[in-house]
């Protein structure tokens, strides 16, 4: 299917996609190439730039390619960026490398705290042992076993919590309050969100000016994934969409970007626990009201049907997050028709027997 240029059209919402946050101002910059588009967030072209040489080679220059069995499905063409290759199967490694740097240039070995429902942990966890800082991980009690022990096996301290990733937040904040440590808010802290923009620099440096590029669908939760990689899409390559995709069962950053303002929501219900927040970071969503041009709320039964289109077209193995981008697709097909869109696989870790609940047997 050959490549298209038209542009992706989104559909009506509270918050049409060229308003910003109060107060903000596209006029200026925080860094980019000369004549790049010009938007005002927290993040750094230059920046992002200079974060890649920090990030370990096993996380950086992730396969990417065009999917064309999956795409013949879909309708579309679709480009995969797979960041499930590394030791700790998720793209979170390049945030946590990018602010363990950081740590380190700034104070030495000061021990790390981070609340996490598996991926970040594990990130931190791998950076912090790479560079001698030890980490603990808060995380709830019904987190995936699989994640937990994966956590501990990379040499992080686990402390349980009874609640869900809200709570966890907060105990988090507490200990690193109480005992000294380096509190790690995914998103919120801004190298998660950069070091997450490197993945922007590799999807258009392989793409080049040869591959028009309509859209490129990604994993919403905190919101480092979607601006990370949005702003560098949207500063190098303007006329592509950036769109996060969202869980119906877990929509608090899509309901406040609709909203232009924070939106809390009071339960989780979805089987995507890499982006199942309920408090969204108003410095998180300012960026994102930025730089994504939509963000979509998709259902279970796509997000489970994502997982197996995935594992039967490209023989991947992944978690529920990292198939939104296929499920926004499966969502509304007359969309995305024809064009050529980019997803970020973020995350492959799933328990054998969830997989073969969701995927294989389709419950």
């Amino acid at each position: 299917m050959a490549a298209s240029t038209r542009t992706i059209s989104a559909p009506a919402s509270p918050t049409p996609s060229a308003e910003v946050a109060p107060g903000k101002d596209r006029s200026r910059s925080g860094g980019g190439d000369e004549g790049a588009k010009r938007i005002v967030v927290r993040l750094d072209l230059d920046r992002i730039r200079a974060a890649v040489p920090h990030i370990a080679p096993v996380f950086r220059d992730t396969p990417q390619y065009v999917c064309e069995p999956l795409g013949a499905v879909l309708g579309c063409r679709i480009t995969l960026k797979v960041e499930t290759l590394n030791p700790v199967r998720s793209f979170k490694g390049r945030g946590t490398e990018t602010v363990l740097e950081g740590v380190v240039r700034q104070g030495g070995s000061r021990p790390v705290i981070c609340a996490s429902a598996g991926n970040l942990g594990q990130a931190l966890a791998y950076s912090g042992r790479r560079r001698g800082v030890p980490c603990t991980v808060v995380a709830s009690s019904a987190a995936s076993v699989l994640k937990l022990q994966r956590m501990r096996d990379l040499g992080a301290g686990v402390h349980l919590v009874d609640g869900d990733i809200e709570v966890a937040r907060a105990t988090a904040r507490d200990l690193a309050d109480r005992d000294g440590l380096h509190l790690v808010e995914d998103s919120e802290d801004l190298a998660t969100c950069e070091g997450a923009g490197t993945i922007g620099l590799e999807l258009l440096d392989v793409l080049g000016a040869g591959e028009p590029l309509d859209a490129v669908l990604l994993a919403l939760g905190g919101g480092a994934l979607v601006t990370g990689v949005g702003h560098v899409v949207k500063t190098l390559a303007p006329g592509t969409a950036v769109v996060g995709v969202q869980p119906h069962g877990a929509p608090a950053m899509t309901l406040s970007w609709r909203a232009g303002h924070v939106v809390r929501t009071e339960t989780i219900d979805t089987i995507a626990d890499g982006v199942a927040g309920r408090h969204p970071v108003p410095e998180v969503l300012d960026d994102l009201l930025t730089i994504a041009d939509d963000a979509i709320l998709v259902e279970e039964d796509n997000i489970r049907a994502g997982m197996r289109l995935l594992y039967e077209h490209a023989g991947l193995v992944v978690e529920p997050s990292a198939a939104l981008g296929v499920a926004a697709v499966l969502e509304d097909r007359s969309r995305f028709e024809g064009l050529h869109v980019a997803t970020v696989v973020c995350g492959g870790n799933v328990t054998p027997g969830d997989f073969r609940r969701w995927v294989i047997e389709g419950r």
